[in-house]
């Protein structure tokens, strides 16, 4: 069985880990064909003036299970099969997975196993980063486990579909995605079991703290004059909440009893009382030697949020690869979650704060973008984004538009026909007579358009 190098290892390709085991002769073979494969796909990513060729993208793919099943052999002859073992081959291994994982998503084959790979490995960048600054709710945690949960639901039906085939076991990828899977759901059951202990009567207070101390965290990256006079407001919440206190502990308003989860909340209030002092004396200005990475992050987090209000029209999901690698490559400078500076000594904790508030913003950010991610190929979407356009004025013309007249219908009625005119013996084909992924859904919007344009037809009135 083979291993994969966290996101971070995969990328940086010289951590202690990679370094630890050299590259056999057994497996050089295999880690020459990936690097291989790994370029064809770059240089694929690039080319925007066609679209990806399922065939060829899935041809690929099938010829780096090949690899995995020629590296699963020599590290079992070798007697390194286990998952501790990680060299060279295991980084590009996990580059090329994270890849196809990103054209199976501009492919429109969301509900493919190989799809899952790069969610997983965001999810878990995000799990760890919540487990690091302990800022969080039930709230930011519920769609990640939902998300979680159906990766469950797809990887035990694709496990049930291979033992009723009796091949000899799950497809390679199943083994890994499976892995990362574990993963994220152990971290998320640590991350869940801290807030379960905190009582009912205590959550509004938890939460509200929480609140508090991201914005905390938010005004490190303002200016200091700005910061301070919204950390002034901030400071009187906290000594309310501290004022509710009876002999320094929550209790419960009912009886007077000791409200459950003190720890974590009295540790988090005092946590926002160190964040308060810190922004109040330190100021929010990140040292000369963090501005390089500071700037690199702004920028990052700037052009991902441009992406996330346009992507309906501009992402290329495979687009994201480029921030993903700059990303990790930024985590790898972290040394046990915190950034150092010039003199190896770790950073002022507001230049902590800062640096790592932006750095989980941009993994939610990318997070959002492939959640986001239609299953819709690529070649299907200028009609799919027509359609839901069209949809959206059909709908603001029945809601606001009053009695119209069949004049007034006949320019959506025209791009209507028009769209519906692309199809060829029902289906919407590519440019090379392919049918792309995303019938489904494309034609659900149709009829809905189609629906929506009889209702109005059926109130017009005459001119």
């Amino acid at each position: 069985m083979f291993s994969t190098a966290s996101p971070a290892a995969a990328l940086s390709g010289t951590t202690g880990l990679a370094a630890a085991h050299a590259v056999s002769c057994g497996e050089q073979p295999v880690l020459n064909t990936l690097v291989g494969i790994r370029n064809r796909l770059a240089a694929l990513k690039k080319d925007r003036g066609n679209y990806f060729r399922p065939n060829e993208i899935v041809g690929m793919y099938n010829e780096l299970l090949q690899q995995v099943r020629v590296l699963q052999n020599v590290r079992t002859t070798e007697h390194h099969d286990n998952d501790t073992f990680k060299n060279r081959v295991d980084s590009v291994l996990d580059e090329c997975f994270q890849l196809f994982s990103l054209f199976y998503l501009a492919l429109g084959k969301n509900k493919e196993v190989p799809a899952t790979y790069v969610q997983l490995v965001t999810i878990k960048q995000n799990f760890e980063l919540f487990n690091e600054t302990g800022i969080y709710t039930d709230a930011d945690l519920e769609p990640f486990q939902l998300r979680l949960q159906e990766i469950r639901q797809l990887i035990d039906h694709e496990k049930k579909m291979a033992s009723e085939d009796q091949s000899d076991g799950p497809r390679p990828e199943i083994r890994l995605v499976s892995r990362r899977l574990r993963q994220c759901e152990t971290e998320l059951a640590a991350l869940e079991e801290t807030t379960r202990v905190i009582g009912d009567s205590l959550m509004p207070i938890y939460e509200e703290l929480v609140f508090i101390r991201r914005r905390l965290t938010a005004l490190s990256i303002l200016p200091h004059d700005t910061a301070v006079a919204e950390a002034k407001e901030l400071q009187k919440r906290l000594i309310e909440i501290d004022d509710t206190r009876v002999d320094d502990r929550f209790v419960n308003p009912e009886d007077g009893s000791l409200a459950e989860g003190q720890t974590q909340v009295v540790g988090l209030l005092e946590e926002c009382f160190d964040r308060l002092h810190d922004l109040m004396v330190e100021g929010s200005t990140v040292p000369a030697d963090m501005m390089p990475i500071y700037e690199r992050l702004t920028d990052v987090r700037v052009q991902l949020e441009k992406l996330l209000l346009t992507s309906r029209w501009t992402l290329r999901e495979t687009d994201l690869w480029s921030y993903q690698v700059q990303l990790q490559e930024i985590d790898a400078m972290r040394h046990n979650g915190q950034f150092k500076d010039a003199t190896g000594e770790p950073a002022p904790q507001q230049a902590q704060a800062a640096l790592n508030f932006l750095l989980h913003k941009c993994y939610n950010l990318v997070y959002k973008l492939l959640s986001s991610s239609e299953p819709v190929a690529e070649s299907l979407m200028p009609v799919h984004n027509q359609l839901r356009t069209l949809r959206r004025c059909l709908l603001e013309v029945k809601k606001y538009g009053g009695p119209l007249s069949a004049r007034d219908l006949y320019p959506y009625q025209m791009k209507l026909s028009s769209i519906d005119n692309l199809r060829t013996d029902g289906k919407f084909l590519d440019d090379e007579g392919h049918i792309p992924e995303g019938q489904g859904v494309v034609m659900s919007l149709l009829n809905e358009c189609y629906d929506l344009m009889y209702e109005l037809m059926a109130s017009e009135v005459d001119e």
